[in-house]
């Protein structure tokens, strides 16, 4: 008798069927009513707009317009990491790490959890997370390991971060200044402390679920969770041959300074300085694109990285025409995650062009309305997590949201921090485990992991932080 196979969407049938789902949705509320303050676009319709043909059509479209930014980036990024990879740097300096390591691979795990989460809670660091994916996944996977160790080192680190953001501008930052518009003054100090407590609870429930499977995959290969094709695909395309010891040589060694230097200046370019009263890189550090280090962005990044790519190919003497296709070849190798991108963006702005998310909005408000503190936040928990679902985009989730919500509760007596903090919980959460969630969707297209693969793992792990959160959102509504 034949096993029946196993019906396994990949993710774009995923992201095409919420696409779908959510515009029927809004063709069954069509005409609905919500309140006229909810509608951010001067002379629009308070009311459900029911998605066309022609809408669904050109979701993908508005998507890729609203991500055009990160798509150049990743794609350049393949480039760069097609160069670097020509020379044969990665692959020697890979294996001389793991040499190196010797059998203590798993000291590096929750080092680098924590440095990719304060990253998180201090710049939002979510989307650069991807150009690390190069250097860590074959490194685990020659030292035993597998794609969902990476993937959980740097995802689920940098996540915990930005679940609990403290000076994190695009989270925390957004969500103070909404309020600040509709004069509603918050404690920075107050915001920062519950940042804190989310962010180390988190970072440490994270921590501890990775080095659990970490150390499982490490004693017994047959206990990884992906299935035979995924590991066929991971062997494909990250493991380096360990029959050859390749020569790390000085010019092997010059490159990997300039592809560290890449980094290191991506990251010091995306901090915002200024917040915190660090002026060093004012004026001088943008000659190279006329913008400060601190207030770069995703364009900014894709010229540095085009820029170094150039430098390394010259430096190694690739010459001009292996250079191109090689760029080529490696930007080629980033489509499919640009595209999943795309098309999770468009979600958002179905969304958005329908009205369907300022109806939801609406429609929560008035349940949460005269409410105890605990029914409150564990009420405004479950609404931000729709929510966040459906507006991926943390800054654009807050400035949509913060009014009303950090505004209901600013009327009931509650912290408006508080209310900032269950925004950024539920966001963080979301990102981790939403097929809407691009930097989600991208991290498993690259690693070559199924998202039904990446939720058998994470399942416990967010089940755990979630109520570690609520307990210590309760905690604090109650306190203060």
């Amino acid at each position: 008798m034949k096993k029946k196979k196993k019906l396994s969407l990949s993710s774009f049938s995923i992201l095409f069927l919420i696409l779908i789902v959510l515009a029927l949705i809004s063709i069954i509320l069509s005409g609905k009513s919500f309140s006229p303050t909810l509608l951010m676009d001067e002379g629009g319709v308070a009311e459900v707009v029911p998605a066309k043909f022609s809408t669904v059509v050109m979701a993908t479209f508005n998507g890729f317009k609203d991500a055009i930014d990160i798509c150049i980036f990743i794609l350049i990024l393949g480039g760069f990491l097609s160069i670097v990879n020509k020379t044969g740097a990665l692959e020697a300096g890979i294996q001389k790490v793991v040499r190196r390591l010797n059998g203590n691979e798993l000291r590096i795990i929750p080092v680098l959890m924590i440095l990719f989460s304060i990253g998180g809670t201090t710049f939002g660091m979510a989307e650069e997370t991807i150009p690390f994916y190069a250097i860590l996944t074959p490194v685990m996977i020659v030292a035993g390991f597998d794609p969902i160790v990476s993937i959980g080192t740097v995802l689920l680190g940098s996540g915990a971060g930005v679940l609990g953001s403290t000076v994190n501008p695009f989270a925390t930052g957004v969500a103070m200044d909404a309020l600040t518009a509709i004069h509603i003054q918050t404690n920075t100090g107050l915001v920062i402390a519950l940042g804190c407590v989310l962010w180390f609870t988190t970072t440490a429930c994270a921590i501890y679920y990775v080095m659990k499977y970490a150390k499982k995959v490490k004693q017994e290969k047959g206990s990884t969770i992906l299935s035979l094709q995924e590991q066929e695909e991971s062997e494909k395309h990250f493991k380096t041959d360990q029959s050859k010891t390749l020569e790390f040589t000085s010019k092997h060694k010059t490159v990997l300074l300039f592809f560290a230097f890449t980094f290191i200046i991506m990251v010091v370019s995306l901090i915002p300085w200024q917040k915190f009263g660090i002026e060093i890189f004012n004026g001088w550090s943008s000659f190279l694109t006329g913008v400060n280090l601190g207030e770069w962005y995703f364009g900014d990044l894709a010229m540095w990285f085009l820029l170094m790519s150039i430098i390394i190919a010259a430096f190694f003497k690739i010459g001009e025409k292996q250079t191109i296709t090689s760029f080529v070849a490696g930007a080629s190798d980033m489509l499919s995650v640009v595209l999943i991108i795309v098309v999770a963006r468009g979600v958002s702005a179905l969304m958005s062009s329908t009205n369907l998310d300022l109806f939801l909005l609406d429609r929560a408000t008035n349940l949460l309305d005269g409410l105890s503190p605990i029914l409150f936040v564990l009420g405004s928990y479950a609404i931000y997590f729709v929510l966040s679902f459906l507006i991926p985009s943390s800054s654009g989730l807050a400035y949509v949201t913060m009014p009303i919500m950090g505004g209901l509760a600013h009327r009931m007596g509650f912290p408006p921090e508080i209310m900032i903090m269950v925004f950024a919980a539920t966001h963080g959460v979301i990102n981790l485990t939403s097929p809407t969630s691009g930097i989600l969707m991208g991290t498993l297209e690259l690693n070559k992991v199924e998202y039904s693969t990446w939720m058998k793992f994470i399942k416990t792990p967010i089940i755990t932080i979630i109520v570690v959160n609520l307990i210590t959102l309760i905690i604090s509504i109650i306190a203060l």
